[in-house]
């Protein structure tokens, strides 16, 4: 390394995205589209569950957290990212990175409690079902939700602490957005703890709540199969898969970034790809999955939409109503 940098430098340099002169307005607008498209999807399912009373139950309190979190990791990645589409400039400041990568490891990492508290609703509802009203109470679920997130902002900074304020020799992130493992590759000194941190974290973090989420699942699957309900173990199964695909896809998401910047020989495609899927799917695939697929929530929405319809109609009919007897007046 040249130079020596200080932290306040003006800015960095985010990796470029080779993006064809003719595409940049079409990939602007995508992006935005998409960006809104996230905000609409999952701000329904919190509304949904905020106003309908019928919704003010331990597993839609649980679910209330994935949009909320999934707003806050788009929101970190897609703003950003369409300003620099459209102006074509890669720069970004010092401090503005870190808050990017602060909450978009935020969200990685709220992702995952959020699965692992969900899964374990799921349990104690499916398995042990008598129990359920005095383990999940209000009291018990309001200390779930904010364990959850104690456990994420602490975590994530305790993480992002080791790289703040250290004297940097470069200015280039090597990746689409800010995150942690770029800006352990600016410092000049000893990154040893930063790395041996990060490691332990991923291994503990991840690997704990792997088995939790297998444990319950497995757990509630030999139930559904011992009791041979065909319908409630369709739902089950159905429910058990899904929330484990989507789990799964954190994880491989996960590792794959991992690999990607530990090995040198990986190719930067590959954490391009892994590293924005994370960001880009599972806010869109989230709100589909978890809020129109139970039945509760989409009636929810379809009764909403239907009553909003009716009164637009109604009204519509008191204006026509109104300018007939105005005219004949």
């Amino acid at each position: 390394m040249d130079f020596n940098f200080s932290i306040y430098t003006t800015s960095l340099t985010l990796e470029i995205l080779d993006i064809p002169p003719s595409h940049i307005f079409p990939t602007f607008v995508i992006g935005t589209l998409t960006y809104c498209a996230i905000l609409v999807f999952n701000m329904t399912i919190i509304l949904t569950i905020a106003f309908n009373r019928k919704l003010h139950k331990p597993m839609y309190i649980l679910l209330f957290n994935m949009p909320v979190n999934d707003i806050m990791g788009s929101t970190a990645f897609f703003p950003q990212l369409v300003s620099s589409i459209i102006s074509q400039n890669r720069f970004i400041s010092y401090s503005s990175c870190f808050f990017q990568a602060f909450v978009a490891h935020l969200y990685g990492a709220g992702s995952f409690l959020i699965l692992t508290a969900m899964a374990y609703d799921r349990y104690i509802a499916i398995c042990c079902p008598l129990k359920y009203n005095s383990l999940m109470t209000p009291n018990n679920l309001l200390k779930i939700i904010l364990t959850m997130w104690t456990i994420d902002f602490t975590v994530v900074g305790l993480l992002l602490a080791l790289s703040y304020h250290k004297e940097i020799c470069s200015t280039k992130i090597v990746d689409m957005f800010c995150n942690n493992p770029s800006l352990v590759k600016l410092i000049c000194g000893d990154t040893r703890l930063n790395n041996y941190y990060g490691l332990f974290t991923i291994a503990s973090f991840n690997g704990l709540l792997l088995l939790v989420v297998i444990f319950t699942y497995v757990q509630i699957l030999m139930n559904v199969m011992i009791k041979r309900q065909s319908e409630a173990k369709s739902k089950a199964i159905q429910t058990c898969g899904t929330h484990l695909i989507v789990f799964l896809f954190y994880e491989f998401c996960v590792v794959c970034v991992l690999l990607a910047h530990r090995f040198e020989a990986a190719s930067p495609n590959l954490r391009r790809a892994t590293g924005a899927s994370m960001m880009i799917f599972p806010p869109i695939v989230n709100p589909l999955v978890y809020g129109l697929k139970i039945k509760e929530i989409r009636q929810s929405i379809t009764l909403f939409l239907y009553r909003k319809i009716s009164s637009q109609k109604q009204n519509d009919k008191i204006r026509i109503k109104s300018r007939k007897h105005v005219s004949v007046s």
